[in-house]
This record gives C-alpha cells, sequence and structure tokens, in this order.
C-alpha cells in the first residue's frame, strides 16, 4: 500500500529493470485485469506497475470523493503514486476510464513518455454521442447503486471474458466513484480531452477490438491524433472492450513493440 492524499492505493509491481509502464484499469474494475501482461514475460523486461484506483479493488475509499473520483482526482493519485515509487517519464497503459486519466496525465508533471489507449475515445462535450455507441450499459457508468443483476451485466458486458473476480470487482467498487466521475466528467467546464490528444507530442498507441461494443471506433480514426503511433489505430480482431484481456497473445506483442520503441528514442 501507498498513502496518498486520496487515501491508501494497491498496487503491483513486477520488478523488472526496464522501462516502468504504469497500468490504469477502468470503471469498477481492479488492477488484476491486467493479470495477462503482468504473468507474462513482459514483467521481467519492463517494470510493470498495475494499481488499483481509489474506491476499486484493495485500496481505500476516497477520503473526499468529490475532490478524487474524476479524471483530476484520479490522475493526481497516480503522480503521487509514481512520484513515491520515484517513477520517471513512465509510460501509461489506460483502459476505458483508465484511457482517460492517461491522458489527463498528459497536463501533469508526471511527463508520460508515452500513452497507450485502448477502449477510450477521447471526447469533449460535443464529441460524447460520437465517441460512444448506444449500448444500455452505458446507462450503468453512472449509476451509484447496483443491484445483484447490475452487478453481473456489468461484469459480463465488460469484457467477454470476464472472470469470476471482476464481478466481486464490481460489487466491492464505491459507487460514488461511478456517479461523481460521470457527473464531472460530463460538465461544462470539464477539459476537451479530443483537444488534448490533438495537440500533444507525445507518442499516442491506441488499440481497439473490432467487435468494441461501447466505442465507435469510426471516430477513432476521425480524430487527428497529434503524435499517433505507427501512424494507425490497430484493430485487433474477435475481441471487445479489453482486448489485452481477451486477446493477450496479441495485444502483448503490440505493448512490447511499443515500449521497445520509447524506449531505444
Amino acid at each position: 500500500m501507498i498513502e496518498t492524499t486520496h487515501g491508501r492505493i494497491a498496487y503491483t509491481d513486477s520488478g523488472g529493470g526496464g522501462t516502468a509502464v504504469l497500468l490504469i484499469h477502468g470503471n469498477s474494475a481492479c488492477k488484476e485485469v491486467f493479470d495477462r501482461q503482468v504473468e507474462s514475460p513482459l514483467a521481467t523486461r519492463y517494470r510493470l506497475i498495475a494499481l488499483d484506483l481509489p474506491g476499486h479493488g484493495q485500496s481505500q475509499d476516497a477520503t473526499d470523493p468529490m475532490q478524487t473520483y474524476s479524471f483530476a482526482g484520479y490522475g493526481d493519485t497516480v503522480v503521487q503514486l509514481a512520484a513515491q515509487l520515484r517513477l520517471r517519464n513512465p509510460i501509461v497503459v489506460g483502459w476505458s476510464l483508465g484511457g482517460h486519466i492517461a491522458i489527463e496525465l498528459l497536463r501533469t508533471d508526471l511527463d508520460p513518455r508515452g500513452i497507450l489507449l485502448t477502449g477510450t475515445p477521447p471526447v469533449g462535450a460535443a464529441d460524447l454521442e460520437q465517441g460512444f455507441l448506444p449500448h444500455p450499459h452505458m446507462a450503468l457508468t453512472g449509476k451509484r447503486e447496483f443491484t445483484e443483476a447490475d452487478i453481473a451485466a456489468y461484469a459480463a458486458e465488460t469484457t467477454t471474458t470476464a472472470p469470476p473476480w471482476l464481478e466481486a470487482a464490481v460489487r466491492r467498487t464505491d459507487g460514488r466513484a461511478r456517479e461523481y466521475m460521470l457527473q464531472t466528467a460530463m460538465a461544462a467546464n470539464a477539459p476537451n480531452q479530443r483537444l488534448q490528444i490533438e495537440a500533444t507530442s507525445v507518442p499516442t498507441a491506441v488499440v481497439t477490438g473490432t467487435d468494441e461494443p461501447f466505442v465507435n471506433n469510426d471516430y477513432l480514426d476521425g480524430v487527428a491524433w497529434g503524435n499517433l503511433w505507427e501512424r494507425r489505430v490497430h484493430r485487433i480482431d474477435g475481441c471487445g472492450h479489453a482486448p489485452f484481456l481477451e486477446q493477450p497473445a496479441v495485444f502483448n506483442p503490440l505493448l512490447d513493440r511499443f515500449i521497445a520503441s520509447l524506449s531505444t528514442s
């Protein structure tokens, strides 16, 4: 555990000797979604660090929920964790909500050397309907109180290969984390992440599943990425919202190549 102003944060650290890579999970999930990376050969080649966001997994609920449960609050949590772990210019991998946090980190002194987004459309208020696909799941994104049916549906819809512990992670999540995060993300003064990502010079890898149920892949193609890695959005056939979990045999080599390209630049 690491103490932050947002609460105690649980994390795993592979201890590899290479480039540091922060892995940030999605809404109502936990760090274990990245087990297929942390338990792969990547974990010895690089230093992979996965954390539970406040209100998620084994981390403490936020000490100040209104301040913490937002892109900015989560981003500050990551900055504090990285400082205590003495990480310099890490690569950030963000899934879904984690991808929005990765974009937020571009505005901080974390100074990531690169970010990889998956399941994350960079949107501003005007782009919300274009960036996301209509889906019943989206109604649960900001819902505070979940029924058992909501828990089962959220876990099952998040990934095509939902492991049993994912449902437990959804059940454990502080419902205020969903509610406040969505409120702040949709506020009139919320940062426009599309403009941020179009203006950045930080290398940005984008990976999506061809069967992505929530993100509009055509929208991703229309973003004028500031520095799109390999000049294309990488599509992985036959998987949905969580390519790293559903198709690690395809995703991990992509991640390896991205990290290696930045480790030698």
